[in-house]
């Protein structure tokens, strides 16, 4: 890479990060929603993005970890009364915890095997959550009530449920875990997982724990899905069963492939282009899927690594 090369890719993520924060003032407020979500998921697509596309381990059990933040967040607030700060730290630490134990029990396999693991860790999830409907509300999910989805500073309250205030908290979280990701992939530690992803055995050999390495983006890729998890039920005041089932898990990996594996603007996009063409289509025909299939199949064609993965290795190979 040039010495040019980190200045730019800085540079084109805070120029990202600052036209979503210009169209908050220039969208009309269906739009303020739609794109929250938008970026709440594409941090979920991120997280899901740093074991997939920097260690190359495909997982079928993310789901887990974003139902973990978002039941942990959920619970802590409809079942406890806690404050939302403490109901997203609750949110991140449970899927810090269980990420660390996924992890220490599904590395011990590889390839084929782990993402069969994983898929039945994650079936495992769900099934709990049904089974303690009690708790969880089962199938119906639960509602977070609007007077819980405050965020108080002192004598300033913020109403999360505000489509302005709800938007910038979106965007917020998706600046941070965005330019972490950035620090963490051009880091030394990146370039480790990298390693791994092409030649374990090589790395092995240079001296690497590569177990160890694996682990901690296992854990930093179920935080950062569980922090997605977290916004989701605090911004949008719902918590149910479907998000932590085994075909969630199958929706960041499709995003993650449009967007451009390995990128670490990949993730928004792949997000972001996979919801808008749903929302246009479907409001000319009910056989949107179809036109949906037509578009990723024209898609996969002409950029077989996603949008920005394919423009990286075309044009801009210094993309992060």
């Amino acid at each position: 890479m040039s010495e040019a090369s980190p200045v730019k890719a800085y540079a084109l993520h805070l120029g990202a990060i600052a036209l979503l924060f210009v169209l908050s003032f220039l969208l009309p407020e269906y739009y303020h929603g739609l794109l929250a979500r938008i970026m709440v998921l594409a941090v979920f697509a991120m997280g899901y993005n740093m074991l997939f596309g920097y260690v190359g381990l495909l997982s079928l059990g993310h789901a887990m970890f974003f139902g973990a933040g978002l039941y942990g967040a959920g619970l802590a607030v409809i079942q406890l009364g806690w404050s939302v700060p403490a109901a997203f730290a609750a949110g991140l630490g449970c899927g810090a915890v269980l990420s660390l134990i996924i992890g220490l029990l599904a590395l011990r396999t590889t390839g084929v095997a782990f993402m069969i693991v994983t898929m039945m860790f994650a079936q495992v999830f769900y099934l709990l959550i049904l089974y303690f409907a009690a708790w969880t509300g089962g199938d119906q999910g639960m509602v977070v009530p609007q007077p819980a989805r405050v965020l108080t500073f002192g004598a300033t309250s913020l109403d999360l449920t505000n489509p302005t205030v709800r938007y910038i908290c979106a965007l917020s979280l998706f600046s941070l875990v965005v330019l972490i990701t950035l620090a963490i992939v051009r880091s030394r530690y990146g370039r480790v997982l990298v390693a791994i992803r092409e030649n374990e055995e090589r790395t092995k050999m240079l001296g690497y724990d590569t177990f160890s390495n694996k682990l901690a983006a296992v854990v930093v890729s179920g935080t950062i899905c569980a922090a997605s998890g977290a916004a989701y039920a605090l911004l949008f005041g719902y918590v149910g069963s479907s998000f932590a089932s085994v075909q969630y898990s199958i929706l960041p990996l499709l995003w993650v492939l449009l967007g451009g594996a390995a990128t670490t603007l990949g993730p928004l996009i792949g997000t972001l282009f996979m919801y808008y063409v749903i929302d246009v289509t479907s409001g000319y025909t009910s056989a949107y899927l179809l036109i949906v299939g037509v578009a990723l199949i024209l898609l996969v064609l002409f950029f077989p690594k996603g949008i920005l993965g394919s423009i990286r290795q075309r044009w801009l190979g210094w993309l992060p």
